[in-house]
């Protein structure tokens, strides 16, 4: 199998398994990934995922860039550009869709946090893995790597890699990667920033299985729309961005169980017990009397509500 894929107590676990070819996504391996992401988007039990790679070489050395026995490159050169032209209905540039109609199904992005373990080596294809998929990234002291790899081929590449890092790093440290190509070591991913936590090998997956530990043990409804609304909405201008936030808060206390249950756990003084329960729609508010709409208006201009 390309990758491994499990499940436990509210933990999806991705392993690319392919150490012998670098764990590269060749298209077996994006498939099953593919597959992967629905499958645990989709299971409402599931309320964290941890991506890593098999070994301790690579995370994942990129695309598999080995054509087709029966194409020439004559064959590909014609088949690049009818791709810009012509994608194939259901794809994002020639990509089939999976669980992310914007991105394509190698580099989707599900409203469930995803933390990287990075093992080894994350190069083209496996950095831009970590760039558009995953949330929080810990890395291999001894072990992990990190290198665009595709300028000093002569080309930019087909993914989402230069726009993703330029958004999510500084421009300078951004820019010497995309310009130089140059290959960084795990001390310097995070210096940039490109990943959270940097731990012994043989604490990497530990520390992973820790992080979403916590994370499974926060109300899931709320962590995936605080996902959604960064991603989807957090370039906005903040007013227009706090609008948003406001309308989902809203949405979150009045039609899940969860915003009440956070309250009455800190008034007990006991740890919450978050199920993502829904609620049903409820009855019309009463027309008030006149006593109780002043004594409601005058706790709505106080703010002590």
């Amino acid at each position: 199998m390309p990758i491994d894929y499990e499940k436990r107590d509210g933990v999806a676990y991705i392993t690319l398994n392919n150490p012998e070819k670098a764990n590269i996504l060749d298209k077996p391996t994006s498939d099953d990934i593919s597959a992967a992401w629905i499958d645990l988007w989709e299971d409402k039990d599931i309320r964290c995922a941890i991506v890593t790679g098999k070994g301790d070489k690579h995370f994942c050395g990129g695309h598999n860039l080995a054509p087709r026995p029966d194409l020439t490159e004559e064959d590909r050169e014609f088949l690049r550009l009818q791709k810009v032209y012509w994608p194939l209905a259901g794809t994002v540039h020639g990509q089939t869709t999976g669980v992310d109609g914007r991105m394509g199904d190698h580099y989707p992005r599900v409203w469930k946090p995803v933390i990287a373990a990075v093992n080894g080596w994350a190069a083209g294809a496996g950095l831009y893995l970590l760039l558009s998929s995953t949330d929080i990234r810990i890395a291999s002291t001894e072990h992990a790597r990190f290198k665009f790899a595709l300028l000093t081929q002569g080309w930019l590449g087909n993914g989402p890699g230069a726009s993703l890092l330029a958004q999510q790093l500084r421009y300078s440290d951004a820019m010497k990667i995309l310009l130089t190509d140059e290959p960084f070591d795990a001390a310097e991913a995070h210096r940039i920033g490109l990943v959270n936590e940097v731990v012994p090998h043989d604490q990497l997956m530990e520390r992973a299985e820790k992080m979403a530990r916590h994370i499974v043990s926060l109300p899931p409804v709320a962590v995936r729309m605080m996902k959604e609304f960064v991603v989807r909405f957090g370039d906005l201008p903040t007013d227009q961005a706090w609008h948003i936030q406001n309308i989902i808060n809203s949405m979150l206390i009045q039609t899940t169980m969860d915003g009440e249950e956070g309250r009455q756990a800190f008034n007990e003084k006991r740890p919450p017990n978050f199920t993502g329960t829904l609620r049903k729609r409820g009855e019309p508010w009463p027309e008030w009397s006149e006593e109780d709409a002043a004594r409601l208006d005058d706790a709505y201009r106080s703010g002590e509500y």
